[in-house]
């Protein structure tokens, strides 16, 4: 059993914590009281059905707090999961809750292993050991979806780990140990933090690159009055190719593919390129696309059924629908929202109902990413590029 501190209670962080309380003293850093009042109570603040199963069904060593010298001291794993979000004016990423927290627990606690699970930029964490002076962190990636953290900890596609010490093995150890998924089947690889960071750049990079594809497919289809689903299904029988991230949408967006395309663009720099930055082009294409089409309908109201990107979601950051719906005011059309994840009344100055019905009535043409059976009555209004009705 070893003590273990996790800073950040969100998707990344509790579901590392709650994977690792099965078998070790946990304590998970938080500032929002909210949040650590919630899991005090063994309630999620966020939205995934195995985290709130575990918090409230399972013996968990998980002590929330928001004090960090009580979060630090006895620590002998410091994982920081902090949030890094793109910043456009200076081309990459907001990296300083990433480098504050490092300094905070090594002021705090020198010999404790801090383990960076927040995304970064290719080379951050070099830089930041010779900025601070220090030697004892390193970075490990995360391959989580949305609303499924915990099940893809539980059940990881690999574990990459930045670093190859006696105490990244350890950490390594503690992953696969509280993972549900055979130890033996877990592929467990070790490198150094740079080419770690540039696997999780690299990996969701491709992951928008399918989505973009196969929207600029749906596109072609639609230009020309083909069918999508039958072209997909055709191209998705090679195995090389497969089944899987072939769905059409309104565009890639959430937590991550957004602003690691954007980052992983800006650290080619000087590098030549004309693949990686078509992915991020290839977005806002898509986004101009549907936008005209549906202007081309000439509603009056135009109504946004969930902000969301995913069904069973309650993160809206970057998705895809808002760029549509900005367009879509931008040519002065009015545009009404449904959305029970929003608390506010508004919403880019647009109207957030919270009667499904009203919405609907009010609605000349509803856009939903993804097909709800809430909307089954109101087919004919329907305007969505969800053709195989899943997720992925």
């Amino acid at each position: 059993m070893k003590n273990i501190t996790v800073v950040g209670a969100g998707y990344v962080g509790l579901s590392l914590a709650v994977l690792l309380a099965h078998r070790n003293k946990v304590k998970i850093l938080d500032l929002d009281e909210q949040k650590i009042e919630m899991l005090k109570n063994s309630q999620s603040p966020i939205h995934d059905e195995y985290i709130s199963q575990y918090l409230s069904e399972n013996d968990l060593d998980l002590t929330p707090t928001s004090d960090a010298k009580d979060a630090y001291d006895e620590a002998e794993f410091v994982i920081v999961a902090t949030p890094t979000n793109y910043d456009p004016i200076t081309n990459k990423f907001n990296t300083a809750s990433v480098e504050s927290v490092v300094k905070q627990a090594n002021d705090h606690n020198p010999d404790c292993t801090i383990v960076i699970k927040s995304t970064i930029p290719v080379g951050f964490t070099t830089k930041l050991k010779q900025t601070l002076c220090i030697n004892n962190v390193f970075f490990s990636p995360e391959f989580l979806r949305e609303g499924k953290a915990l099940y893809d900890n539980l059940y990881p596609s690999r574990i990459i780990i930045g670093s190859d010490t006696d105490e990244a093995r350890l950490f390594s150890e503690l992953l696969i140990a509280g993972a549900e998924k055979c130890a033996n089947e877990i592929e467990t690889l070790f490198m150094r933090s740079t080419e770690a960071e540039a696997v999780k750049l690299f990996s969701n990079t491709y992951l928008a690159m399918r989505v973009a594809y196969f929207n600029e497919l749906d596109s072609y289809c639609m230009a020309h009055g083909l069918s999508t689903k039958d072209i997909i299904s055709g191209v998705s029988l090679d195995p090389r190719i497969g089944k899987h991230y072939n769905n059409p949408s309104f565009g890639y967006g959430g937590y991550c593919l957004p602003k690691d395309t954007k980052q992983l663009l800006a650290n080619y720099e000087a590098v030549p390129n004309n693949l990686i930055g078509a992915i991020v082009d290839a977005n806002t294409t898509r986004k101009d696309f549907i936008a005209f089409d549906i202007i081309e309908k000439n509603p009056s109201v135009v109504g946004v059924y969930r902000l969301t990107m995913k069904k069973d979601s309650d993160n809206f950051r970057s998705s895809a629908v808002q760029g549509i719906m900005k367009r879509i005011k931008a040519k002065g059309i009015e545009v009404i929202v449904y959305e029970p994840a929003l608390k506010e009344s508004h919403f880019f100055n647009s109207d957030v109902l919270t009667d499904l019905s009203e919405f609907k009535s009010k609605s000349d043409i509803i856009i939903t990413n993804r097909i709800d059976q809430n909307l089954e009555d109101v087919e004919d209004k329907i305007y969505t590029r969800d053709i195989f009705a899943t997720d992925s």
